[in-house]
């Protein structure tokens, strides 16, 4: 006899699911061999969006396996998303915009234009960061689960509020490089002059260095729109 399983939803998780089965109830066929949690991939949701599986009342592992009509719920992470320590993260390679706005609010980003899947694997997982990707592929991977997350948005603006809402970090604005993340400290204006343009050394007195490229940073005409974007609640 045929087997199926019903898998119910969240709303906000229907993103991911084709269009055909975002009306309501998701009924699949089941093997009765594969795991709770390859179900859920297998219509679409990566498990990293997964907070909880509910069957029966209490919440399941996705380790679980079925049996001929059983029903689950499928929920979302709790907003915020609490991380232990200090949250750091690691960007893909389509996200270097909302790479420097993380940076810009402080946190600790790590970026390459050239990082392959694997190596953004393995830089989540040896340095302990959160990989943020829109790739629901890497994401579906098995190492992913509880160490990744999806970016929402297709503008940096919405992907930065999306970030900032499911894991609301500790921000420390201006404090971190914004092409290499190296972290920033004050520099006397005499030790940097001999490297700005003549005219920034006459408009600014105020300059930041970073500690690993050496980059400086001074509060210039963009300051206002940098300072409001970083601002307590935004």
């Amino acid at each position: 006899m045929p087997t199926a399983v019903v898998l119910r939803i969240d709303e906000s998780l229907h993103l991911f699911l084709p269009s055909r089965h975002r009306g309501g109830d998701v009924e699949v066929a089941y093997d009765g061999t594969s795991s709770l949690g390859h179900v859920v991939q297998s219509v679409g949701p990566p498990l990293t969006e997964v907070g909880s599986i509910v069957k029966d009342g209490r919440a399941v592992e996705p380790s679980l396996h079925l049996v001929d009509g059983d029903v689950v719920a499928v929920r979302p992470p709790v907003r915020p998303q609490r991380l232990e320590g200090w949250p750091r993260f690691v960007l893909d390679v389509h996200l270097g915009s909302l790479t420097r706005r993380l940076r810009l609010f402080g946190l600790d980003t790590a970026y390459s234009t050239n990082a392959t899947d694997d190596a953004l694997i393995e830089i989540a997982l040896g340095e302990h960061r959160v990989l943020l990707s829109k790739d629901r592929g890497l994401l579906r991977r098995r190492a992913m689960w509880g160490h990744a997350a999806y970016v929402r948005g297709d503008c940096t603006d919405e992907q930065l509020a999306d970030v900032l809402d499911r894991f609301d970090p500790p921000r420390a604005p201006f404090t971190r490089c914004l092409v290499c993340n190296g972290g920033v400290h004050p520099v006397a204006k005499a030790d940097v002059a001999g490297r700005l343009e003549p005219g920034t050394v006459r408009s600014y007195d105020e300059f930041d260095e970073c500690d690993s490229c050496a980059r400086v940073y001074w509060r210039g005409a963009h300051s206002p729109r940098l300072e409001a974007m970083v601002a307590p609640g935004r």
